[in-house]
């Protein structure tokens, strides 16, 4: 376990232990400090604020990881049936800047089966090197076999930084994978950046609610990981003819056992586009007041050839499925059009929705947030406004 201790023949009493602490577990007793044990979480905000040396913390963990045994930065590349999800390419994009400021080669990483031309195709997305494992196990994602394959690749090729989707899979693959290569974890990134004196990945991700970006680092772990949120960068660029290196691996049938068995993959059925990928929402909120509410959201996408949007109060009174939440536990979004009804504007939901290009809200409360970030606000009841405009929008379009 690790532990900490305050030498108190070091301790002056100058109490900025104390202000650092964000936990309040240290206060002053005869002019020392004293921390409490049950509030202290060995964060080492304090040894960093003390300026005498007065406070040691001492990790628990074996013996150090030689870190420059690790280099280059990797991407896991999602697919289903065959087809590389766009959040992938997201983040070769942004790999590719990374890699370049580290100096390193940029990788994909792709698990499945039959997926050679696939994989060949991740270099004109700029892959320099690509790792893929083709096995029947593989060929949907099951949660046993992917964290244990791409366990045994990080293990064997050490890569300085490898970055995931924050999505369904990559959540539940890359927690795993971090616990097996005992690695540092970031979830749910917005931006990432180097440091490059110290090789260290700059992972910003929104805190406390969103109120705050914090920045974080991993500087005693390889490889630095991170999920990073669908939407919030910018594709890497197609360049045909583009060639890359495909490394194929295969491993021992152990590798790919699984505890589960996948009986049947169900699509949601919907009567509108995907959420991630659309160019214009319709969302609707507590405002709607019910499922009967909704359907005039689904009316007005329909109209506009959209996707449909809630905020997390509408989906927590179950009046729509959890695929259609966005915000800071739902999807991030960047539509071309965003319209928000009877949506007040929580910061948990401006989070998902924020960067979209036009923001039209509707709300009967004038001073409600979401008019802060709107670019066209409409003041009243979302039950008359909406049918009004979807209304307009048939007449115009001839629907």
């Amino acid at each position: 376990m690790a532990s900490i201790t305050i030498h108190l023949e070091k301790c002056t009493g100058c109490t900025l232990c104390v202000k650092a602490c964000p936990f309040g577990a240290i206060h002053m007793s005869e002019k020392k400090a004293v921390i409490d044990m049950a509030l202290c979480t060995l964060c080492g905000a304090c040894v960093t604020a003390c300026r005498f040396s007065a406070i040691e913390l001492e990790k628990a963990g074996g013996p150090k990881k030689d870190l420059s045994a690790y280099k280059d930065v990797w991407v896991f590349c999602e697919q289903k049936k065959g087809v590389v999800q766009s959040i992938s390419y997201e983040l070769l994009g942004e790999g590719r800047k990374l890699a370049d400021k580290l100096g390193v080669k940029l990788c994909a990483v792709l698990l499945g089966e039959g997926l050679d031309a696939v994989a060949e195709g991740l270099g004109e997305r700029g892959a320099d090197k690509v790792y893929y494992v083709s096995h029947p196990a593989l060929k949907a994602y099951q949660d046993d076999p992917y964290s244990e394959v791409l366990a045994r690749l990080v293990e064997e090729y050490k890569p300085e930084v490898l970055l995931c989707g924050a999505t369904t899979i990559g959540r539940s693959l890359i927690s795993r994978v971090a616990i097996k290569a005992d690695a540092g974890l970031t979830a749910d990134c917005t931006a990432l950046d180097i440091d490059p004196r110290e090789r260290l990945l700059l992972q910003t991700r929104p805190a406390f609610g969103g109120n705050i970006m914090a920045t974080i680092t991993a500087p005693n772990h390889r490889p630095q990981m991170a999920t990073v949120r669908h939407k919030v960068m910018k594709e890497a660029p197609v360049e045909k003819g583009r060639k890359t290196e495909v490394i194929k691996k295969d491993y021992p049938e152990e590798a790919y056992a699984s505890r589960t068995r996948l009986l049947e993959m169900v699509e949601e059925l919907g009567a509108t586009v995907n959420l991630s990928e659309a160019d214009i929402i319709v969302a609707g909120g507590r405002g709607m007041g019910g499922k009967e509410g909704f359907v005039l959201i689904e009316d007005l996408a329909k109209v506009l050839g959209g996707a449909v949007g809630a905020s997390r109060s509408a989906v927590d009174a179950d009046w729509i499925s959890y695929a259609h939440q966005v915000g800071q536990t739902g999807k991030t979004v960047v539509p071309k059009i965003y319209f928000a009804c009877g949506i007040s504007g929580q910061i948990q939901h401006l989070i998902g929705m924020q960067s979209s290009k036009i923001i039209v809200a509707v709300n009967k409360d004038p001073e409600a947030p979401i008019f802060r970030v709107a670019t066209y606000g409409i003041v009243g009841d979302v039950n008359e406004i909406v049918p009004a405009i979807t209304r307009e929008f048939k007449r115009v379009l001839n629907k």
